[in-house]
Parts: structure tokens; sequence; C-alpha cells
């Protein structure tokens, strides 16, 4: 028995009991439990909260092949997209491997979807994050796509790989990986303290500073692809960056380049290093270099992106020798007292090579804390940071949807919370989160989630072309609405009028969205007023309209 199926199995099971909204019209057991597998699936491997994921879900008839997909934040030059294809297995006494034929039909997508010249047919739920993708390429920017195949068995087999040499897309752009129940458990779980040895190369420095011990030195990449493919992402525990991928951007491309060709010698020049945190190290001081060195609860905090992608880069060309190719290593003995603010502090200042997710690092701001305690006195409970505990979606808020609730709505940022995701807890902390109490923060969740489901109802889609794309913007209408109604300012929501606002949103929430879409609609009329009406704009235009914030001046 697997006892790791057993777990991901009652997971499952749990989220449809849980969630029966949001399997709503699906009156087969085991495409519930299937769809939930994905959920699941993309939650953990995205390291994200379940309302985020069941977001993503696209599966469903005509679905291409992508039961879920994930856009990240559109950089300078490229934006990342993540595919998810799942397959769940009923029986769990048998080890099934994943379907090649499941990556052959994805394959295939992959050549349509990212291909704006193509006509394609697909679902409802997949359409609009297709026109998203295809509008960005329209307009230069360039895709990097992750496949994701899991399942509860085992990795496809040489069919599989074949499907994919076959394929013949770009390494640097189009990456595959499989992920199980095994992975899936391994999120779930707390990760224990980890102890180890490093093996260091040539002379090291340790010094006690400010009542803390530091170790500068340097390790060999293929020591450290071995303790990375140990430990895997729970070295990254205290890093708040998911792997952003060799194709994702220029510094992890920049890293492989350097590693496989003849530039590799001098790899501890170019790369800025890892930087690492422990409770305890130790090391014979009597001996002159290559210090073997004991640490206790290792975890690396700045550089994650670095291992991740030495390590791909090992395991795709084994045969290169990397003998000489060494990278610097910072080792920080850190005291007990005040550690999660010292923590917090270092991986703030050292996170500088890429974009960042802060979520989980700003949850211990004095901010994230007064946020927690005054929505927990109007009877709801705010998550500042992910967990993997269930509790009632009616009654949690996520930080994270509450900073593009609050950008949306009361800030009137609706472009930048949809596309720029990342930066809300990053260089647009502040302007989001700065004064603003419990009850404007509420208020602004209920109206998002209100629109958001709206988004997905097919009678609306199908009379207003904009919903699939616009619901960041119905939200911020709605917002104003309900401060105009109330003859309110937005100051003035406060605790005294949360009671009055929720209960005059909750009981006006049909008319106020059809008042916001009827103002949405003659502004985009407005902004597109020839040859005819906005609704005969290709898909790709509209998606960008919502993107872009052009619409803004036709909303004041």
């Amino acid at each position: 028995m697997d006892i790791n199926k057993h777990i991901v199995d009652q997971r499952i099971k749990k989220i449809v009991a849980d969630n029966s909204d949001k399997f709503a019209g699906e009156n087969d057991d085991k495409k519930k439990l299937s769809k939930a597998f994905v959920c699941l699936s993309v939650a953990s491997f995205l390291d994200i909260e379940l309302e985020e994921a069941f977001g993503l879900i696209t599966e469903g008839g005509n679905d291409a092949g992508v039961d879920a997909i994930y856009i990240g934040d559109v950089n300078d030059y490229d934006f990342s997209v993540t595919l998810f294809q799942g397959k769940y297995a009923f029986d769990l006494n048998k080890d099934n491997n994943f379907p090649a034929n499941f990556i052959q039909r994805v394959i295939g997508s992959i050549g349509a979807i990212f291909d704006p010249s193509k006509p394609i047919e697909m679902n409802e739920d997949l359409m609009p994050k297709v026109e998203d993708i295809r509008s960005l390429i329209a307009d230069g920017y360039i895709p990097n796509i992750k496949c994701v195949f899991t399942n509860n068995g085992l990795k496809w087999n040489q069919d599989g790989d074949n499907h994919i040499i076959n394929a013949g897309f770009p390494d640097n752009q189009v990456r595959f990986e499989y992920y199980n129940h095994k992975n899936i458990v391994d999120s779930l779980q707390s990760p224990k303290g980890i102890n180890e040895t490093i093996q260091l190369a040539g002379k090291s420095i340790q010094e006690d500073f400010n009542f803390k011990r530091v170790l500068v030195g340097k390790i060999n990449v293929v020591e450290l692809a071995k303790l990375f493919e140990k430990y895997g992402d729970n070295l990254l525990d205290q890093n708040i960056r998911k792997y952003l991928g060799l194709n994702r951007n220029r510094v992890n491309a920049a890293i492989r380049d350097t590693l496989i060709s003849d530039k590799r010698d001098n790899f501890y020049f170019y790369n800025n290093g890892i930087t690492m945190i422990c409770s305890k190290f130790s090391y014979n001081g009597l001996q002159a270099n290559n210090w073997m060195v004991k640490v206790d609860n290792l975890q690396i905090i700045n550089g994650g992106q670095s291992c991740k992608t030495i390590l791909y880069t090992i395991k795709d060309n084994p045969t290169i020798d990397y003998t000489n190719s060494y990278i610097l290593v910072r080792l920080y003995e850190l005291p007990d007292d005040g550690i999660d603010s010292l923590i917090t502090d270092v991986t703030i200042a050292t996170n500088s090579q890429n974009p960042v997710d802060l979520r989980d690092l700003r949850a211990n701001d004095d901010l994230q804390k007064r946020l927690e305690t005054a929505i927990y006195e109007l009877g709801y409970s705010y998550k500042r940071k992910k967990d993997n505990t269930f509790s009632s979606p009616e009654k949690t808020v996520l930080s994270s949807v509450a900073a593009e609730s609050i950008y949306s709505i009361w800030k009137k940022k609706p472009f930048q919370a949809k596309f720029k995701k990342n930066e809300l807890f990053g260089v647009f902390y502040n302007d989001v989160f700065n004064n603003i109490n419990a009850a404007q923060l509420l208020i602004a969740v209920f109206i998002y989630r209100f629109c958001d489901a709206q988004r997905k109802k097919s009678a609306l889609r199908n009379s207003y072309p904009h919903i699939p794309y616009s619901n960041y913007f119905m939200s911020m209408i709605i917002g104003n609405l309900v401060l105009e109604d109330l003859v309110l300012t937005f100051d003035q929501l406060t605790h005294t009028e949360f009671g009055r606002t929720k209960t005059y949103f909750e009981t006006n929430k049909d008319s106020l969205f059809e008042r916001a879409n009827n103002k949405l609609v003659a502004a985009l009329n407005l902004l597109y007023t020839s040859p005819n009406s906005y609704d005969t704009i290709d898909k790709r235009r509209l998606s960008a309209t919502f993107r872009r914030g052009d619409l803004m001046e036709y909303l004041s």
C-alpha cells in the first residue's frame, strides 16, 4: 500500500465535500474527484491556496488537453505560462504510467495556443486565458512555457519522451515536468530541520560579528546540485521565491549558458552566490582549507534560482566536466532571539536578482498582524501567509486576494492588480495596504469574489464579450457605486459602517452588477467608436484593453 496515495485520496474527497459550490452541475463523482486532484496538484505545485487554484481550472469538454493554466506576471519583455494536465487513477493499488497520448495532445495544443495566427476551439473557461496569452504575444512579449503532467502513479514511459523530443520545441522556451502524489504529500508535510555536512573548496573565512557568526567560502557546483537534489525545495522553506525556471528570465538562462560553455571555470566570478542561514555550524579550525562544515537547520534564503538552475543544467548535461566550477557561499549562524525578523530583513535585502513573491515575508509585518486582529473582530479569519490547513472559504480571507481586491477597487489600479500580482507585496505593498482598515478590506474582497463568480457564467459571457476579462474593472465600479449609494466616503467605511455596507451589497449585488456593466459598456463604446460597438473588436484587442488600463479615462 502506498500511503501517499491514500493521503491524497482523502484530501481530494475533503476538497469536494468542503467546496460543493465549485462542483455544482457535475453529477459524476469520479469527475469531481479528478477535478479536485488537478486543483490540489496546481495548488501544491505553484504553492498557492486552493481558492486561487480553483480559479485556474479549465478542464472539461473541449479543453485542448489543458486542465489548468496559470499566467504569470508580465515582465519587461516576457511572461510565464504553466499548463497542467492531470490523470487520476481511482484504483489505488495500481501504478500506471502517465499516458503518453495525453502528452501528445498537450504538445499539439501548445502549437496552437501560442500561435495567434492559428484558429482554435476550446471551452469558455480556457478561451479567455488563451486570448490573454495571444494578446501578449501580439504585443511582442515572449512566452516561457512549463508543462506539468500530474498523476497518482508513475512518470510517462519512453513513448512520452519520444513525443517530447519529436515536438522540437526550443529547450529555452518550453519545459516538461512530472508531478505526482508523493510530491503533493511532500509539500503538505511540515519540513524537518535539515542537518547536513557541506564540503567547501579551498580557503574559507569565518568571523564572529555582532553576536553572530559568518562563514564565507566556495562550493563546487556538483556538490551543490547533490545537496539540492537530496533535499529539494525543503531547503527553500524560508525563501519566498518560487523557481522561475531556466526559461523565464535572462539571469537563469545566463547561468545555464555559462555552465555548458568553456567559460564555466570562471563561473565563480559571474554569479552573485548563495546565502544560507543555520542555527549552528562547526568545522575543524586546525585544517587550512577544504573544510567539511557541519550545519544544523540549514536553509537557503537567497540563491534558490541559481541552485535549481545548476541542478537542472548538470542533470541535462552530465558528461561535462564541472571540476573547476565553483559558486560563492555565505553561511550565517543566526541567534534564536528575534530570528524571524532578522531572516525577513536579510531575505528582502539579498533577493535582488529576480522578481520575488513577498507575501509570506510581509505576513510578519505589524500592519498585517493588525489587520488580522481587526478582521477577527468582525467575525472573519485573515490568512496572512499560505498554509495547508482547510478553512471555511466564506469566513476566510487570503491576504493575496485582499491585495488584489484593494488595489483594484479602492486604489483604482485594476489592470495592475491582475497582471502585476507578484508586485502587490513588493514595490506596490505600501500603496496597497497603507491606510486600509478591516472593513474596507472585507468589503473589497466580497465585491471581488462576486465579480469573479459572475465572470464564469455562460449567459453573461454570451451577452457581454468583456465579461471574461473585466472582473477587476467591474469590481472597481461596484465599489464606487456602493459608496455613492450609501453616501459614504472611503474614510467613513469603518467597522461602524461595516454591517450596513455588507448588507446593502449582499442585498443589491445583482442590480449593482447590472449598473456597473452598463457603465463599463458605455466606456468601451466611447473608447472604440469606429466602426462599430466594442463587441465587434478582436478578443485579443479586448484583452489588451484591460491589461493596459486605456479605459480608465472613460470611467472617470
